[in-house]
């Protein structure tokens, strides 16, 4: 498992504040523990009261400001896990439509909740993001110019009390990662809370089925 550049992490939360903000679209789904799906939505990010705006991006910045390479993990998709149908297949394609596609949305839901064992209710949120990645001066300055197009998705699964109010994220993941400040489709970082948690392993199981059979 290789190592995530803290700089790199750094760099992204950036353009998570309400003045910088990265996000385009918020959609997501809140399930029961027995992995049914309540309720879900599917929003314009900027289309939210700047208070829901900072509260989203709280959830969604968790992920990638976690503790590096100790809450958060880089892992690599195995050509088993890159077959048509998979999760990655599935995560490229949202990628792609900006979440603008409810139907792949409801797939993952679907997958997500027949996998994942919860205590309680729990929310689903997905962000999609985009950065225009500057280039770097010789002396590490930036420059005005982009050298790419930086398009993710960040996924946060928390705890939901009976209000839909979320707790901080247990688990979720930085997909594609974000590696020598670029995008790397065949690489994710995987998030969990306390470091290794059985819904972190649940997660796991959604997104590298190969590595479990």
């Amino acid at each position: 498992m290789e190592k995530i550049n803290r700089e790199d992490m750094l760099e992204l939360t950036r353009r998570m504040t309400l003045k910088r903000n990265c996000f385009d679209r918020i959609a997501g789904a809140y399930m029961d523990e027995e992995g049914f799906v309540d309720g879900t939505f599917n929003k314009h990010f900027q289309k939210l009261s700047p208070k829901d705006q900072q509260a989203n991006l709280d959830i969604a910045k968790a992920i990638p400001f976690s503790d590096t390479n100790v809450q958060l993990k880089e892992h690599t998709f195995r050509e088993a896990d890159r077959k048509p149908g998979s999760t990655w297949q599935l995560l490229m394609a949202l990628k792609e439509c900006g979440l603008k596609n409810d139907a792949m949305l409801d797939v993952f839901y679907e997958e997500f909740g027949q996998k994942y064992r919860a205590d309680g209710s729990y929310a689903v949120y997905f962000f999609h993001g985009s950065y225009d990645v500057p280039l770097k001066a010789g002396d590490k300055e930036s420059l005005w110019e982009s050298e790419e197009v930086y398009q993710f998705l960040i996924c946060a699964v928390c705890p939901v009390d009976g209000d839909y109010e979320p707790g901080e994220p247990e688990c979720g993941f930085l997909f594609p990662a974000f590696k020598d400040r670029s995008s790397d489709i065949h690489r994710i970082d995987v998030f969990a809370a306390d470091g290794k948690s059985r819904q972190a392993e649940d997660l796991e199981k959604i997104l590298f089925p190969g590595s479990f059979t």
